[in-house]
């Protein structure tokens, strides 16, 4: 049996499993195993495995990931998630869909110090869903608004994706932190304005408006809690763009930031550190097993060369740059409504990257891409994961109306990846304009 043919079946396997919905990192370790073992014999397996999981285990870059997870859960601990959605509220109050922009506002500022679409989805759904229903928005525009703007957790930095992407193709992960910042502030403002026209449209999705008229004191007093926030956002991402922080660095400053914040607002308890500590734990522990099976599962897709192969023959077809990316981009979305999204994006980037760098796209601006499919993943039925946990948190909210809603979010999302293709300065301009 040829190498090619093994590892096209490493890969039939992986999907296999994965569709058994056996967990990621056992899906693509397994099947990579046995062709290392098939191919080079049981002393390179245990080489390779020794080697991987030593080198991933023990990366330093890898150490980003717990130290923003942590900063996010300090935050959480802190109490700034129901001031964020009050300061919000109170100045979009005016407009009509104003509750529903200020879910939208909120997820992208809890977004900012989260990294984590379903943490920002679960957090900010319990709060946003009382209001907007008592305030007589539709259940599938409420459940939608608070999906979609989950989204913004892994788009608007930190962002666990990024730097996921980032060790997966050798990116600086500073820079793709950075090329987030604008299509995050973007899409935000899309999300805003999909709820304000369909409003319009579609008057029937806000039955009345019960929104309380706020004064301009009210709105001035509440945005004490924005200022922490910025103040962390600031210190993270000024610090890398300045060359102060290396992404590293500035994740432990973030936390660091995140828990003085929480001391300073008195909000901290030994208990509530304890918890966040555990829940730090529990998440990037499920995200290291993913990544090292990533890297199991690369291993066996080099020595088989099958990601040269499949870029040789997509190239060979002699399809145009604009052709390629809409299959890429069509593969994704499907991919994403049958699969988990973070899986999706370990078992294919290194699969499309040697067709990524063939047609020479920049891989920043890429990666900037790739979390924007990765969002329409987190929406999309029948495994759209954000709409199952805030099913999860918000039992008055049917799976099948959040479903409903969260379609009409996709559009957005669609036109910022056409207007980043037509326009990637766009993603590229902060990062590439770094000293």
């Amino acid at each position: 049996m040829s190498v090619s043919i093994v590892g096209l079946l490493v890969i039939l396997m992986v999907f296999s499993l994965m569709f058994f919905r056996i967990p990621i990192a056992i899906a693509m370790a397994i099947p990579a195993s046995i062709g290392i073992l098939y191919l080079r014999g049981w002393d390179t397996l245990m080489s390779a495995l020794d080697t991987i999981v030593w080198s991933q285990s023990y990366s330093y870059t890898l150490t980003t990931i717990p130290l923003f997870v942590l900063m996010g859960q300090l935050i959480y601990s802190s109490g700034i998630s129901n001031e964020l959605y009050t300061a919000f509220r109170n100045w979009l109050s005016g407009f009509r869909g104003g509750l529903g922009m200020a879910t939208i506002g909120s997820s992208a500022m809890f977004a900012a110090a989260s990294g984590s679409s379903l943490a920002t989805t679960g957090t900010i759904g319990v709060m946003a869903s009382k209001e907007m229903l008592a305030a007589g928005y539709s259940k599938s525009l409420t459940g939608g608004s608070i999906a979609a703007g989950g989204t913004l957790g892994i788009l608007i930095p930190p962002s666990t994706m990024f730097i996921i992407y980032g060790m997966m193709t050798e990116q600086s992960i500073g820079k793709l932190l950075m090329a987030g910042i604008i299509p995050g502030i973007l899409l935000t403002m899309f999300f805003m304005i999909t709820i304000y026209v369909s409003s319009i449209i579609k008057p029937d999705l806000i039955a009345h408006t019960n929104e309380q008229k706020v004064t301009w004191k009210e709105r001035f007093s509440s945005l004490k809690a924005t200022i922490w926030i910025f103040i962390l956002f600031t210190i993270v991402l000024g610090g890398m763009y300045f060359g102060i922080f290396t992404a590293t660095e500035a994740a432990g400053a973030g936390a660091m930031g995140a828990f003085l914040i929480g001391l300073i607002r008195k909000k901290l308890t030994v208990a509530k550190i304890n918890e966040a500590i555990f829940e730090t734990i529990k998440t990037t522990g499920f995200i290291f097993a993913i990544v090292i099976g990533a890297f199991v599962l690369n291993y066996v897709l080099t020595i088989t060369r099958v990601p040269h192969l499949i870029s040789d023959t997509l190239f060979s077809t002699n399809l145009s740059p604009a052709m390629l990316f809409v299959i890429i981009v069509l593969m994704y979305i499907l991919l994403g409504a049958i699969m988990d999204t973070l899986s999706m994006v370990v078992v294919t980037i290194p699969i499309i990257l040697p067709l990524i760098e063939a047609v020479g796209f920049d891989l920043i601006w890429f990666g900037v891409i790739i979390v924007l499919v990765v969002e329409m993943g987190l929406i999309s039925p029948p495994v759209g994961m954000n709409c199952f946990v805030l099913n999860g948190v918000v039992k008055e909210l049917e799976l099948t109306q959040i479903f409903k809603g969260s379609l009409l979010f996709m559009v957005p999302i669609l036109a910022l990846v056409v207007l980043l293709y037509i326009f990637p300065e766009i993603a590229l301009f902060i990062p590439y304009s770094v000293q």
